[in-house]
């Protein structure tokens, strides 16, 4: 059975030996969880989820769609649509921002323009996280601090990488992290153990440690 001390130790092991490897990183390493599944067909069965993290990863760049500018977060009003008609605006809007929240009114409209280029990414603000019922400055900020503690799980393969942290953050921080994650992948998984082949954790740069779960 998974535990924080588990992931504690597997993190502590994985500090170590990234230390011995001689190689000094000059950037604060992303931690990431890798978790392995089995008997797992991601074309049949869709796994994509929220999870509220403990501890957040850092602030995420965030934009919405909205009926007019909000003094609260960056704004692509309605009539602003149409710019975005030019591909490499789109792209280059895409790239710019981590996720997109959205007015229910305008949900339709947004879905229309740009669902084709957000859906692959991830980034389509949905009813779980990231569609606003009022465009008031509250309801704006209460959703923002939302986005930033939550992080989206989707298998688009049978091996799910997620950053949880950074090299700089407390182990006990980075193992709460990995435990929430892995819980809610283990938990949605059709089969559960018998879909689950391993779990690995590692530093951008470092090869991987294996947790026990």
């Amino acid at each position: 059975m998974a535990s924080k001390e588990n992931f504690v130790k597997a993190i502590q092991e994985l500090r170590t030996l990234d230390k011995e490897s001689g190689n000094e990183r000059k950037f604060d390493q992303s931690l990431d969880l890798i978790v392995n599944l089995r008997d797992f067909d991601t074309k049949k069965t869709s796994l994509n989820i929220f999870v509220t993290l403990p501890h957040q990863l850092g602030k995420k760049k965030i934009a919405a769609f909205l009926e007019k500018k909000s003094p609260v977060v960056d704004t692509i009003t309605k009539e602003e649509f149409e710019d975005f008609k030019d591909k490499k605006k789109m792209k280059a809007l895409v790239k710019e921002y981590d996720f997109f929240m959205a007015s229910a009114r305008l949900m339709p409209t947004v879905a229309t323009t740009f669902g084709r280029i957000l859906g692959p990414t991830g980034k389509m603000p949905s009813p779980q996280l990231g569609v606003l019922m009022k465009e008031d400055d509250n309801s704006i900020k209460e959703l923002i601090k939302k986005i930033e503690s939550v992080t989206k799980v989707r298998a688009k393969e049978p091996s799910i990488k997620i950053a949880i942290g950074k090299q700089s953050n407390k182990d006990a921080e980075l193992a709460e992290n990995a435990l929430a994650i892995y819980s809610e992948i283990f938990k949605n998984l059709p089969k559960q153990k018998e879909n689950l082949k391993n779990v690995l954790i590692k530093f951008t740069m470092s090869k991987p440690v294996r947790v026990v779960v």
